[in-house]
């Protein structure tokens, strides 16, 4: 089974950026596609990127396309979510998650996850 660890969160401005990590343990990573999920309070776990497996595509949420980039290194077992021009709406517990297959953009279609990691944007 694959074990995931993201990492890279934190407070910043409006406008600022962060890069978001996600180390995985196991064989399977490299054949997995991979998937940025957020959770904002109050609110229900929502897509925001994936990438295939061997990185070769990708698909956005509207609302962070052109913000957000997903990207992946297999020889590092990591996958990674580098965001620009942050906006408050942005806040909220971003979570890794992994799954066979083609790339989905639903909770339920994700196999395995993250514990997750706090991105706060002020204004």
């Amino acid at each position: 089974q694959v074990q995931l660890v993201e990492s890279g969160g934190g407070l910043v401005q409006a406008g600022g950026s962060l890069r978001l990590s996600c180390a995985a343990s196991g064989r399977t990573f490299g054949s997995s596609t991979m998937g940025w999920f957020r959770q904002a309070p109050g609110k229900e776990r929502e897509f925001v990127a994936a990438i295939t497996w061997s990185g070769g595509s990708t698909y956005y949420a509207d609302s962070v396309k052109g913000r957000f980039t997903i990207s992946r290194d297999n020889a590092k077992n990591t996958v990674y979510l580098q965001m620009n021009s942050l906006k408050p709406e942005d806040t909220a517990v971003y979570y890794c998650a992994g799954k066979f297959g083609v790339i989905r953009t639903t909770v339920d279609m994700y196999d395995y996850w993250g514990q997750g990691t706090q991105v706060t944007v002020s204004s």
